[in-house]
């Protein structure tokens, strides 16, 4: 039979427990988010420049100082907010790029693929970010509360701030933004 005046010593040790627990699996998610940092990002496809862009290259784009961005899942749900970044336009990258155009409509129908380190994906059209206000809030960043970012971020990070759900637009461990024409 236990005795009462174990009954603490029970206590801290579950809680003790958990919260070894708790903090393995903090260690794993930071352990799989370190296989997926990436140092620069590349641009490439219907390009005139293809470009590899690291934070150094990046910083020499007009900055954009963010205050807070809202993160919302696809769900509706907050999940969190993104503070104090630092970044560049993803359309004043593409604009250093050149996205080519021969004829007269191939602009619009061209895409933006923003593709992170493990696989995620997110889709802009060249009229989304060239031709509505929502261009102004695309920002590819490297900096949160004046640091690098973290493993679990990536160096280099993207978030469609115009968006309603900010969280299906955004990037962590960003590696490529592929432009493709989606009609001949």
């Amino acid at each position: 039979m236990l005795k009462i005046s174990r009954l603490p010593h029970l206590f801290f040790l579950v809680v003790a427990l958990a919260c070894s627990a708790a903090s393995l699996a903090v260690d794993k998610k930071t352990d799989e988010a370190v296989s997926f940092v990436t140092q620069r990002v590349t641009v490439f496809g219907e390009v005139e420049h293809k470009l590899s862009l690291g934070v150094a290259e990046l910083r020499r784009f007009p900055l954009q100082r963010i205050g807070e961005t809202n993160l919302v899942c696809q769900s509706g749900a907050e999940a969190g907010k993104l503070e104090n970044f630092v970044g560049v336009r993803l359309r004043d990258i593409l604009e250093k790029a050149t996205i080519i155009s021969r004829e007269h409509n191939d602009l619009k129908k061209t895409i933006i693929i923003a593709t992170a380190s493990d696989g995620y994906k997110a889709v802009f059209s060249w009229n989304e970010l060239f031709n509505s206000p929502l261009g102004e809030g695309v920002i590819v960043f490297f900096e949160k509360n004046g640091a690098p970012l973290d493993d679990i971020e990536g160096r280099l990070a993207m978030v469609s701030m115009q968006d309603l759900r900010t969280g299906p637009r955004h990037v962590r461990w960003l590696q490529g933004i592929e432009v493709l024409r989606v009609a001949q």
